[in-house]
């Protein structure tokens, strides 16, 4: 079965000819729970993004700020495995028609096993992956095979990068680019600045993908700022931060839903 980097390919440009940027949510598998993390999901799609990452959580997840450790750290003492993070996206694929894909640092995916792992996202309708930690020099085996099962692989670019290095990334990837807004982990920040900016020019004179932002943005006004230069705008820190916040599970769903609709109006530049 083929996944779904065309749907990817189709939302991302049908956001660009309304004249917006996307938004792309991120939330972990397994958190709270299972059956909980898919009902946010859901409720992130049904509020308003067009698109979410799946985290698949791990002990060491040297990208992601102290929220989403946390959030991880849960579903890992809930014993979250692989099987569930894909349950998760094809459960909310199936539920809502939009593309998903795992995030997920290259260990597990080693572990796994590429071609297992590659054939059993594009069977729950993957759209593809975010691979933080994996260098380009080193993925053919995985574009390989998530070229032949229909999935995209997004790489993330960091101010630091020299535009060369930037040619590189871009060529290598595909569904789009994520351009980290500025050095450091994952988190929600007072402003995300001129850094993210420069960033997606850059990025933009290597590639006709779309250049998708994250790291720093957790409320409207942030968004629509983004959203001026770039084709996505990702948030994750703040959907993981609602839930961890709520009363109960029932809540923490409630307040992503929420949160996705006051993000959906930034990105349309309503905040």
């Amino acid at each position: 079965m083929s996944g779904n980097v065309r749907l990817l390919d189709d939302t991302l440009a049908a956001a660009k000819a309304e004249g917006r940027s996307a938004l792309i949510a991120y939330l972990p598998a397994g958190f709270p729970t299972v059956d909980g993390g898919i009902e946010a999901v859901k409720a992130a799609l049904e509020g308003g993004a067009d698109v979410v990452e799946v985290g698949l959580p791990h002990s060491d997840p040297v990208l992601d700020g102290p929220v989403i450790q946390t959030a991880d750290d849960i579903a890992l003492r809930g014993g979250v495995r692989i099987a569930d993070v894909l349950r998760t996206v094809r459960e909310a694929q199936a539920a809502t028609g939009k593309p998903i894909l795992v995030m997920t640092y290259w260990n597990p995916v080693d572990r796994y096993g590429v071609e297992r792992f590659t054939a059993e996202l594009a069977e729950a309708g993957g759209a593809g992956c975010i691979l933080p930690d994996l260098p380009v020099q080193e993925s053919g085996l995985w574009r390989e095979h998530a070229e032949k099962h229909g999935l995209a692989t997004v790489f993330v670019v960091a101010p630091s990068s020299r535009d060369e290095r930037l040619a590189e990334i871009t060529a290598a990837g595909s569904g789009f680019v994520y351009a980290a807004s500025l050095m450091g982990v994952t988190g929600t920040r007072e402003s995300v600045g001129a850094q993210a900016e420069d960033l997606v020019r850059r990025t933009r004179a290597t590639t006709d993908l779309p250049v998708c932002v994250g790291l720093g943005v957790s409320n409207p006004a942030q968004a629509a700022e983004v959203a001026r230069f770039a084709d996505g705008v990702i948030v994750g820190s703040a959907f993981v931060k609602r839930m961890l916040d709520a009363p109960d599970d029932a809540a923490g769903v409630a307040a992503v839903r929420a949160l996705a609709g006051e993000l959906a109006q930034g990105v349309r530049g309503r905040a």
